[in-house]
């Protein structure tokens, strides 16, 4: 495991060691603990506010970070009750290694790529699309780290359709994960970035830049899912939790954030 994954995954054990008191009952809102890929971050913020106003007695909060690294920190004993990873073969590798319950990952939605510049950028990202990558004005490219981002892998897989790979590897920002990777962008520590439409189309970044969507045919399909862990605390509260996501209530906020359904 990585520093990074390391630090998260000591603060992850020290939040839980001071968790629910010693005898909490059914009325206690004892939380669920979710690790969840950064590119959810807006649309689940949105979806765990909603879970709590139906039921003053839940309670659920979210760690977010890169699937990658959530799946080396639960093998490494972090103690979460539910996942939600940018690539569903994440939740199938827990599964497979006895870490949660058996045939319990649900897809949730297929994941976009955008290519995005801020308001003031002369690029012009919306005609242009990747291709805009190769303007002069493009200094630096922030996408998420490939090692451990799913859809960082998705990012280089796009440029290498497109044939400008290349070209502009050596002027690629690494984030940690994709939302740290658009904040680079909309900081200005990068002058675009390669990263998931569902932070795009966020409130943050909704009204400060532009954007083009990166042909869905150019890179491995980025299905994502979702699954109980084997140190689930109540079991039957999170998967009630993941019915509500992929319900009639959650649902249309996952496509609001451009999930797009799963044709299986």
């Amino acid at each position: 495991m990585n520093r990074t994954g390391g630090l998260l995954l000591a603060l992850v054990l020290a939040g839980c060691a001071a968790g629910a008191p010693a005898g909490s009952g059914p009325s206690s809102a004892v939380p669920i603990r979710i690790a969840a890929a950064a590119d959810l971050r807006y649309a689940l913020d949105e979806l765990i506010a909603s879970w709590k106003a139906a039921d003053s007695r839940r309670a659920a909060r979210a760690t977010y970070g890169s699937s990658g690294n959530f799946v080396a920190q639960i093998k490494s004993g972090a103690p979460f009750d539910v996942f939600f990873s940018a690539d569903a073969a994440y939740p199938r590798e827990l599964e497979t290694a006895g870490l949660a319950e058996p045939g319990s990952t649900r897809i949730y939605g297929i994941g976009q790529l955008v290519v995005w510049v801020r308001a003031d950028s002369p690029v012009d990202v919306e005609s242009r699309g990747l291709a805009a990558l190769l303007d002069p004005a493009v200094r630096s490219v922030a996408i998420a780290n490939p090692e451990h981002a799913p859809y960082g892998r998705a990012a280089v897989a796009a440029m290498k359709a497109a044939r400008i790979y290349e070209e502009l590897e050596s002027r690629l920002v690494l984030g940690e994960n994709v939302s740290q990777a658009a904040q680079f962008v909309e900081t200005g520590n990068a002058d675009a970035g390669v990263f998931a439409l569902s932070l795009a189309l966020a409130a943050p970044l909704r009204a400060q830049g532009r954007y083009a969507i990166v042909p869905i045919e150019t890179y491995p399909r980025l299905e994502q899912g979702a699954l109980v862990l084997g140190t689930a605390i109540n079991p039957a509260e999170a998967r009630a939790f993941l019915d509500f996501v992929l319900g009639p209530e959650g649902r249309p906020v996952l496509d609001r954030y451009g999930f797009l359904r799963s044709p299986s």
